[in-house]
């Protein structure tokens, strides 16, 4: 197996100290995967694999970028992430917006090693958890971490964000 290429967000936990494993499934060039296959390509269960989804305040003068990770399993409840940031609402960033204001390509998006390190929330469930796995920062790359070691070094909180079921 050939060597793994240090992402971004590699490169951040490196220098925090914080232990992960890199785990690399395989992808068309540049095509998003969906994350339950994620999760089906890593024979892990979908509960402990993450997706970043990247929103903006709708309410102006506010415009804020939000952070909210969630299992891949799960739909972000709009009004709830909205909630947890203090805005009125949120709405999902547009695709095409993704790479000027991350860094990051769709699919490739890590809560780590954005250009600036917005406001960040995971799902609450996440403090159950003694592990989890996020993207390392391009398509085809997880990174499976300790949640509460990730959570501090980015300043993320957790809040009930996802649709009950």
């Amino acid at each position: 197996m050939s060597a793994v290429v240090k992402t971004n967000a590699m490169r951040i936990l490196d220098s925090a100290g914080i232990e992960y494993k890199v785990h690399e499934y395989p992808h068309e060039k540049n095509e998003a995967v969906d994350g339950l296959r994620v999760a089906q390509l890593l024979d892990e269960d979908p509960v402990y694999v993450y997706k970043t989804l990247v929103t903006r305040g709708a309410s102006d003068p506010s415009r804020n970028f939000y952070v909210f990770c969630i299992p891949v399993a799960e739909e972000l409840d709009l009004k709830a992430a909205a909630r947890a940031v203090g805005e009125k609402s949120v709405e999902m960033l547009h695709v095409k917006e993704l790479l000027g204001i991350t860094g990051y390509i769709r699919g490739g998006c890590s809560p780590v090693g954005m250009k600036k390190q917005f406001p960040t929330t995971f799902h609450e469930d996440v403090i159950l958890l003694d592990r989890i796995m996020v993207s390392g920062g391009k398509i085809g790359t997880q990174i499976e971490t300790d949640p509460e070691a990730l959570m501090s070094l980015i300043g993320a909180k957790y809040e009930d964000i996802i649709f009950a079921k």
